[in-house]
């Protein structure tokens, strides 16, 4: 039986979720700055993935196993300890934009970060970019129709 995706599209809307989901007004603040300039990078308007995801755009990813979905090209979550930045592609070409980024962890699938003043946001935005390229060149994504 084919696994159906928890990360999809909602019609929930992005300024009434960050209003009610976080409560630093801190986090709020760069949020609400992180939605410019990730519209403003990506060309499309934010949309609410899942129930904390705020993504940009979309993507149709299939895995050899049969597998597929879709999912925002980039996107970022303001959980309560960090916020969750879904923006990077880990190929070789791309190690070294992490280099100037500032302080942040790095998970799995997401880079973690506290706050945007702790990032250089000219490498977030290389960053950004950069996955924007890479999912257009990887993938049936929305960037094509851009």
């Amino acid at each position: 039986m084919a696994k159906t995706n928890k990360t999809t599209e909602t019609q929930v809307d992005v300024t009434d979720f960050i209003n009610s989901y976080v409560e630093n007004e801190q986090k709020k603040s760069d949020s609400f700055h992180l939605i410019k300039l990730m519209s403003e990078w990506s060309g499309f308007e934010p949309k609410m993935w899942g129930p904390t995801i705020i993504g940009f755009g979309s993507y149709h990813y299939k895995y050899s196993s049969g597998h597929q979905g879709d999912m925002p090209i980039i996107g970022f979550s303001p959980r309560k300890a960090e916020f969750s930045l879904y923006i990077y592609s880990p190929t070789e070409e791309n190690k070294h934009l992490l280099d100037n980024l500032g302080k942040f962890k790095m998970g799995k699938a997401c880079i973690y970060v506290k706050k945007l003043s702790d990032i250089n946001i000219d490498a977030l935005e290389k960053i950004c970019k950069a996955t924007i390229m890479y999912q257009n060149e990887h993938h049936e994504c929305a960037c094509h129709k851009k």
